[in-house]
């Protein structure tokens, strides 16, 4: 198929489209512009120097087109609005202020326009290979010519010309699609009959109604894997330049699948001088004639040089040299290091050797895959990748593969499963990269069904442990929210509810209509995301309703509660828990009111208990003062990392306590010291570890106002203040 597109677009705008029918808040032609909208700016998404858009205005007031130029009749109202040209953001802008109902009270041919479309396609595309499309959008209510003879001259001429032409019109009738529209004129009866009698005799022809397609934009769009070829080289078995016995087959790899991604994003700033030119650059990056330009990145490096003007001195890029970071030493590494380093690699395909199929995981195939197939036109490498294929599959074996796409690429490993053509009749080796040992964890759980005490002994009845009744309902449960038939496939048969290739990735195509929504409206919020795209999301409501006796009954005997939200204590609002008797126990225990240091053996409780007596601000900053001091001494003291859980615990309680009295400066004001002690070195040496692994990996950062209502910290200044 070609690569190349030429499109072009015949819009409707005669006075007619201005009228709302059937119901709708908005007229036919906004209606319309839905889906010529969104095609447009799909191609303008695409960025594709090679796919062509050109407008056709059919029942404008002006009458512009070449046909007309020339003398010919029956071309009034029908005005190319768009040459034939790439598709860029001003495509959408002048489009946006062009399409508007011409307010003509009738006039426009739209077979007339087809003509002229046809006209522009075959003048730019010439006989160079293209994809050539028209689209006729209207809704049908200005009479037509519906002569048999021109019929069928236009529609020749549209398969000699290789045209595909789609007619989609505004409540047309269509009976796949299950609407009919009532009260119909009768010069739109007669309009529709003679479109769909054109459409039949193109060999390229599409008709539909309006409804159908704007419902269908929902639906993302799955782009296609263009097959290429990513290696052609041998794949070999043993080394064929010292063994004669060694395997050497002629191969050719492509891409079977490929990740798909979300569009990226590109900085721009604001363009002020755009007069007298449609397209703004911005070095190799073109903006589409927009108002902004991209943003040009430069670096400058310098050292300290008292002899040069303000004291420092550019040193050009090539004069630099990498450094890593080797404890408090930088080490640096130069190119010609690299160079020894570097793995000199070529262009390779080789096996190493096999495995038995019990010894590959499932997740072992998640990477993207590769399907490998002998040269085209070589009879001798096809019975030899065969013979392989059908070996691997009678063996159950597959093969473990190093693999080097060009000379001086990094080597990969593959895993060469065979597809010996048997359920499949396609013959081929699918690989997959296997994962990196730094991939795989392994974690180690309890067992779900006993028990094992530190004794040694085995309890199979055990209040953690589920008992008869209760795996029941979870098995009951499980069984009413089987969802592997609960859909129903065209003829009304029970079918699989959520089948792969209608489960789309929302990021991505949520992303694609976002952007596509604000390109073509720039001024209007961007609408809620597609059903489709929230389908998967919840179970469905009737599955719910059919399996509501299993949920409670699993609910009652794995007694499931609702857990109370935590209520944070107020300073002066603490409630004390008072014995029953009324008496004060404090007073009958002699426990002392007067004011006591905190020890380091006893740090947490001791300051708790400072705060529970303190009666104002200051002896609450004296007490956090005190842990303070505390916490930095296990620091400093601290033999490697000894002591640094013991600190950072002290510093936990003493963050929740002043959260619950609503002091967060005196905790932020101390972290902020300590970062900076532990950073430079006072503490006794390198301590970094206690910062980077205790403060910031255990959550005992600044005191943010998400925390505290009383803080002045946002969220963004703590996750700025953890680096």
């Amino acid at each position: 198929m070609a690569d190349k597109e030429a499109c072009v677009y015949i819009i409707d705008v005669g006075d007619s489209m201005a009228d709302c029918h059937n119901g709708r808040v908005e007229s036919d032609l906004d209606f319309s512009m839905r889906y010529v909208w969104d095609k447009i700016s799909t191609t303008v998404a695409a960025n594709r120097k090679t796919w062509n858009v050109g407008v056709v205005g059919l029942g404008t007031k002006q009458t512009h087109n070449p046909q007309h130029d020339d003398g010919l009749e029956g071309y009034e109202h029908v005005s190319v609005l768009r040459e034939i040209d790439a598709a860029t953001m001003t495509t959408l802008r002048d489009l946006r202020s062009r399409i508007k109902p011409s307010r003509t009270a009738g006039g426009g041919d739209a077979i007339s326009a087809i003509v002229v479309a046809m006209g522009m396609i075959e003048t730019y595309t010439k006989k160079l290979k293209y994809n050539r499309r028209i689209y006729l959008v209207t809704n049908a209510e200005v009479a037509l010519d519906g002569d048999e003879e021109a019929i069928a001259d236009v529609a020749s001429r549209l398969n000699q010309l290789n045209i595909e032409l789609t007619i989609i019109g505004v409540d047309f009738d269509d009976a796949d699609y299950g609407f009919k529209e009532e009260d119909k004129s009768s010069t739109k009866a007669n309009n529709e009959a003679i479109l769909q009698k054109l459409v039949d005799k193109c060999d390229n022809g599409i008709y539909g109604t309006m409804a159908q397609a704007v419902e269908e934009l929902s639906i993302p769009r799955i782009k296609p894997v263009k097959p290429f070829r990513s290696y052609d080289g041998m794949l070999t078995l043993g080394d064929p330049t010292k063994y004669e016995t060694a395997l050497s087959i002629h191969v050719e790899r492509f891409f079977k699948t490929k990740r798909a991604t979300a569009p990226s994003a590109s900085t721009v700033v604001n363009q002020p001088n755009l007069a007298g030119s449609s397209q703004v650059f911005d070095g190799d990056v073109d903006m589409g004639g927009t108002e902004f330009s991209g943003v040009k990145q430069m670096r400058n490096y310098w050292v300290n040089d008292p002899d040069a003007p303000g004291g420092k001195k550019d040193i050009p890029i090539e004069e630099l040299e990498k450094g890593y970071q080797y404890g408090r030493t930088v080490v640096p590494f130069s190119e010609s290091d690299y160079s020894v380093i570097k793995l000199e690699t070529k262009k390779q395909f080789s096996i190493l050797g096999f495995v038995p199929w019990s010894s590959c995981d499932p997740f072992y195939s998640l990477g993207e895959t590769g399907l490998i197939v002998a040269q085209r036109q070589n009879e001798e490498a096809e019975i030899a990748l065969s013979a392989l294929i059908h070996a691997l599959h009678e063996l159950e074996s597959y093969a473990v593969a190093r693999f080097v796409q060009k000379d001086g690429s990094s080597p990969l490993l593959f895993l060469l499963k065979p597809n010996p053509g048997i359920e499949d009749p396609f013959e081929c080796l699918y690989d997959v990269p296997l994962p990196f040992a730094e991939d795989v964890r392994t974690y180690q759980f309890p067992p779900l069904d006993k028990v094992l005490t530190v004794t040694g002994h085995t309890l199979k009845d055990h209040r953690l442990l589920p008992n008869e009744d209760l795996n029941q309902a979870m098995s009951d449960y499980v069984d009413a929210m089987d969802i592997s038939a609960f859909g129903t496939d065209d003829d009304g048969k029970p079918a699989e509810y959520a089948p792969i290739d209608e489960s789309y990735n929302p990021i991505i195509h949520r992303i694609n209509q976002a952007i596509r929504a604000r390109a073509v409206y720039p001024d209007e919020p961007i609408g809620p995301p597609a059903p489709i795209l929230l389908r998967f999301s919840q179970p469905p409501e009737k599955l719910l309703e059919k399996a509501d006796p299993e949920i409670k009954t699993l609910i009652d005997f794995a007694e499931v509660k609702k857990v109370p939200a935590k209520a944070q204590a107020k300073r002066g609002k603490k409630d004390t828990v008072k014995p029953l008797s009324g008496l004060d126990i404090d007073s009958l225990l002699g426990q002392s009111r007067k004011k006591t240091a905190i020890s380091k053996e006893n740090a947490i409780p001791e300051f708790k208990q400072a705060l529970a007596t303190a009666t104002d601000d200051v002896s609450v900053e004296n007490a956090a003062r005190q842990m303070s001091d505390i916490i930095r001494k296990l620091i400093q003291d601290s033999f490697a990392d000894l002591q640094y859980g013991q600190a950072a615990e002290n510093l936990r309680v003493m963050r929740e306590e002043l959260i619950d009295l609503e002091m967060p400066t005196v905790y932020n004001k101390f972290l902020r010291v300590l970062k900076k002690s532990i950073l430079s070195g006072e503490l006794d040496g390198d301590r970094r570890e206690m910062w980077f692994k205790h403060v910031v990996g255990g959550r005992l950062g600044l005191i943010t106002k998400d925390e505290s209502e009383v803080s002045d910290i946002t969220a963004a200044d703590a996750d700025s203040f953890a680096k």
